[in-house]
């Protein structure tokens, strides 16, 4: 089925055996519900495939079977994908908002017992915290797993026996740097419930790796600047919100299913500020 959709997400990447390298990204349909699209080996996409945030693209999608999540679809086979336009920030944020902010949840209990319904199932939302407490590293695995990393690196070996239109692509493609450290924000929701969900967007583990390349390699003040745009500029100086969804695994096990896999932060607005 061919669909437009308006990407607001797309994680930073993790490494498969399946599918090599993988990026989940999810965004609005046209009538503003979520519909997440995995998996996408987005580094491999031709450049004229490749997109951005707020672009809106068509292409053919399948529901996923291997996926009981509701808004989980996958690319049909050989579906190309075509950008159509992008949304800019006009008037602060306005077209992303119309349809970025149509059902904005603030109560984190609610939206858990959502998930964990059967019948419901949500696992994708917009999300508006009631106060920004922290934003903060911990140190993590530095690598991937090595038996993975192998196992991808002799699967490209062999497919580089049949030459193909996107061999000079192939030569290109590196597994992506593992982040390590995880980001986290520190928040309360509309209940004073206070929760700390760790973030998964590109942009945030790219802005760390520019930051240390800035800093020659002083990883604190890499922190230091990732930091300052997360906390003192998004959550002090902007309207934040957050965009949550669960991961397959952790869907139904954990108790609080639910990661930041985006962030959406347009100014404060000004008669807002007055009161």
């Amino acid at each position: 089925m061919r669909m437009n959709v308006l990407i607001t997400v797309k994680t930073y990447p993790t490494i498969s055996v399946k599918y090599d390298e993988l990026v989940c990204t999810a965004g609005f349909r046209e009538d503003g519900s979520w519909i997440r699209i995995y998996p996408v080996p987005f580094r491999k996409k031709t450049y004229d495939e490749r997109y951005k945030k707020y672009d809106w693209i068509s292409v053919d999608l399948e529901r996923n079977e291997q996926d009981f999540r509701p808004e989980s679809y996958r690319p049909a086979p050989g579906s190309k994908i075509e950008v159509i336009r992008h949304i800019d920030t006009e008037n602060n944020w306005e077209k992303r908002k119309h349809i970025c902010l149509k059902n904005v949840y603030d109560d984190l209990d609610a939206l858990i017992e959502e998930a964990k319904n059967p019948k419901i199932c949500t696992s994708l939302a917009t999300f508006k915290p009631k106060e920004i407490l922290d934003f903060y590293a911990k140190p993590t695995e530095r690598e991937w797993d090595m038996e993975k990393v192998m196992k991808i690196q002799a699967d490209r070996r062999q497919l580089r026996l049949f030459p193909d239109e996107e061999e000079d692509l192939e030569k290109e493609f590196q597994i992506v740097k593992k982040l390590p450290y995880t980001f986290k924000y520190r928040f309360r929701d509309s209940n004073g419930k206070e929760s700390n969900l760790m973030i998964e967007d590109w942009e945030t583990g790219q802005l760390f790796w520019n930051c240390l390349q800035r800093h020659e390699g002083d990883e604190q003040r890499a922190i230091e600047d990732v930091r300052r745009k997360y906390f003192d500029d998004f959550a002090q100086t902007k309207d934040l919100y957050f965009f949550l969804g669960t991961t397959l695994q952790y869907h139904k096990r954990a108790p609080n299913p639910f990661i930041i896999v985006g962030t959406f932060y347009p100014k404060k607005d000004e008669q807002l500020r007055m009161f």
